[in-house]
């Protein structure tokens, strides 16, 4: 996800650079280039150009880089413009601009921002990732099993059509729906292994996504009716159960409709990026977040 912002940022940098310094045969340079992993300004023949270690490599995104004011002149900011050959800075990369375009980056990024390509850390890493996903997949499975003869057995025996049993059964539902949910996400987002869920932008990924978050937020607003009803059983000792119940229904099943599709809908006008997997933008995820936590704080 790192390499992507900094792609779109370095494109758009290179684009309004070009438009307003554009180079031609009577002025030869290296264009603006992203070569998969950081951005290099354009530079003139001979010019050596340095950049910082990529935001890949130092786990952090910052501003390093190079802007364009309004007089169309492009600062280097922390890449040094040399005019000598001489060694970069540790931590530095650095590019020749050549007759033949750019040179190789010199030296290599793993040798320069200090990452061993031999160490074991990524394996290690994705061993990790697969091993969580396999212990979850197992534990929404049993669990959605062991709900699913729940269910069977509420509903089989009519003794046990009550109230109390039918908001049970509407938790265990939203149990159920939650565990299906995640096995559908994993299945559109992590289809293929080398896959990046990152450059993922689809109807069909976004409306699971959104599905999801209806799932979680049913599963606790339905724990919220369940003390709801506990509570109403302390302070009233007559009511009328099939009205209550009535009512229940609606906010356990209600409230995250509109919550989920006043998000959805915010998304889609204010931070329509990737598959709506990412909350980057905290405000809007608060819509979400904030119902889930008030409805924790109230049981």
């Amino acid at each position: 996800c790192i390499i992507k912002k900094e792609q779109e940022t370095c494109l758009e940098k290179i684009r309004r650079a070009a438009a307003l310094n554009p180079l031609n045969d009577s002025s030869p340079g290296c264009p603006g280039m992203w070569d998969n992993i950081t951005c290099w300004k354009p530079a003139s023949v001979g010019e050596i150009v340095f950049v910082k270690c990529p935001a890949l490599f130092r786990f952090i995104i910052s501003e390093d880089g190079w802007e364009v004011d309004n007089l169309g002149q492009t600062h280097a900011g922390d890449y040094d413009l040399l005019e000598s050959t001489a060694q970069s800075p540790l931590g530095d990369i650095s590019r020749n601009c050549t007759e033949d375009g750019w040179s190789e980056p010199f030296p290599h990024y793993y040798d320069a921002c200090g990452f061993d390509e031999n160490e074991t850390e990524s394996d290690n890493q994705d061993y990790y990732y697969l091993s969580v996903k396999a212990l979850y997949t197992v534990g929404y499975s049993t669990s959605l099993v062991s709900l699913t003869t729940a269910m069977v057995i509420l509903c089989r025996f009519r003794k046990l059509h009550c109230t109390r049993n039918f908001i049970h059964m509407n938790l265990f539902v939203s149990f159920i729906l939650r565990a299906i949910s995640v096995f559908i996400k994993d299945g559109v987002l992590y289809a293929e292994q080398d896959g990046n869920h990152c450059f993922i932008s689809t109807v069909e990924c976004k409306a699971v996504m959104v599905f999801f978050h209806y799932c979680v937020m049913s599963n606790y607003f339905w724990l919220f009716i369940e003390g709801l009803y506990l509570f109403t059983l302390l302070v009233e000792t007559f009511f009328p159960e099939r009205r209550y119940f009535y009512w229940y229904t609606i906010i356990g099943w209600g409230t995250p409709t509109i919550c989920v599709t006043v998000w959805a809908v915010l998304r889609l006008h204010f931070d329509d990026t990737g598959c709506w997997d990412m909350n980057d933008n905290t405000a809007l995820w608060w819509v979400i977040k904030g119902p889930v936590v008030g409805s924790i704080m109230v049981s």
